[in-house]
């Protein structure tokens, strides 16, 4: 049974029950000029997919666009071989399978491609976003708080980005997690979590509602964004600036009537300035993944795990040593053990680079072997 009311845009006699009925459900979504609102307009009007795609060229012909032509058989045809030979399969809009609390949003994806574990859709999800160019408090308070949720089992919801995404997939696998890409399901963005997409299709779910092998551009990543909130009862940003992604996120979750929340950062950080914003303006302030069950309305409160390790980065080389450090680094002072730990170095290393970022006013050193940015 749903956990969460199905939504009613499509008729009953509508819903695509055979593959001839999915393939005219492609064809439609994939036309020019038809949006999620166009599409199940003309579902509700002519009844389904295939008599709206036969209404299409009259109706653009009505706009003024002459010799309109819609999505080809043969170009679905092309992209479910490509599905196919990818393991995809194709989710219609009032399907059983389609995810339901997706399905309730203003303009939910007609169709949305899927790998992996279909069921974790249907549990309760909450989105974990932020900053690609996270730091080292961020990255590990991420895995913390998907730990946490995964205990308290919730599925965890990101977009697969570099930083705070990458973090809570890789610490939510045990527990489930679900990955939205910006482009093709078989175009996997950024390529350096090509393997922990392979991961995710083996132990949760990845889904898309671009076509297959389309490369991600700069707008298609705030469709995805109204994705992951919209599969979602919650929306938590780690860190964030003011114009980022995940403000984005935010506001769609708020037009979706889900709950926001946000963890408070330095103000003396840009990365945290979002988050902080979004607190002053009444969202969830969270520490740990109890305040995030809590806003949601859950009763009892689980017992939390221990803190995860920190995410895996890449071993840097001499000369991406400072900027790999500075990453890490934000306005509040860091124990000089902890970023050593975790970059894998020798401490000679790194405290070598840490003299050569103090002497260039990069880096600020505090009692008790402290580090952080100067300010």
């Amino acid at each position: 049974m749903a956990l969460y009311p199905r939504s009613k845009k499509i008729p009953a006699a509508a819903i695509a029950k055979s593959d001839a009925d999915r393939l005219a459900w492609l064809r439609l979504a994939r036309s020019r000029r038809v949006g999620p609102a166009t599409f199940i307009r003309l579902i509700r009007e002519h009844g389904s997919a295939a008599a709206g795609l036969a209404a299409l060229p009259q109706l653009a012909a009505a706009s003024g666009v002459s010799s309109y032509q819609s999505f080809s058989r043969e170009q679905a045809d092309a992209e479910m071989a490509v599905a196919q030979k990818s393991g995809a399969r194709l989710l219609c809009l009032g399907e059983a399978d389609y995810p339901p609390l997706l399905a309730t949003i203003a303009d939910p994806p007609p169709v949305i491609w899927a790998i992996g574990d279909i069921e974790l859709a249907k549990r309760p999800n909450v989105a974990l976003v932020g900053a690609r160019n996270a730091s080292s408090l961020g990255v590990r308070m991420a895995a913390k708080l998907a730990k946490g949720l995964g205990g308290a089992d919730y599925c965890v919801a990101s977009g697969l980005a570099r930083g705070i995404d990458t973090a809570c997939h890789k610490a939510a696998l045990d527990t489930g997690t679900i990955a939205v890409l910006a482009g093709g399901i078989n175009h996997i963005y950024p390529a350096e979590n090509t393997d922990l997409a392979k991961q995710i299709m083996a132990e949760g779910l990845l889904m898309s509602e671009a076509p297959m092998g389309t490369a991600p551009q700069a707008r298609h990543f705030p469709r995805r964004n109204r994705i992951i909130s919209g599969l979602s009862l919650g929306v938590v940003v780690i860190e964030g600036a003011a114009k980022s992604g995940s403000l984005i996120t935010a506001r769609d979750a708020l037009d979706q009537g889900r709950e926001v929340m946000a963890v408070p950062g330095n103000p003396m950080d840009a990365r945290a300035s979002g988050c902080n914003m979004l607190i002053r303006d009444g969202a969830v302030l969270v520490r740990n993944a109890t305040d995030i069950v809590q806003a949601l309305g859950e009763i009892r409160q689980p017992e939390l795990p221990l803190e995860p390790e920190p995410a895996h980065r890449p071993t840097p080389t001499p000369e991406t040593l400072p900027a790999q450090i500075l990453l890490m680094l934000g306005p509040t002072p860091q124990p000089e053990d902890t970023i050593i730990r975790e970059l894998g170095l020798s401490t000679q290393q790194v405290m070598d680079a840490f003299l050569d970022l103090e002497l260039s006013g990069k880096l600020a050193r505090h009692t008790g072997g402290m580090v952080a940015l100067a300010v």
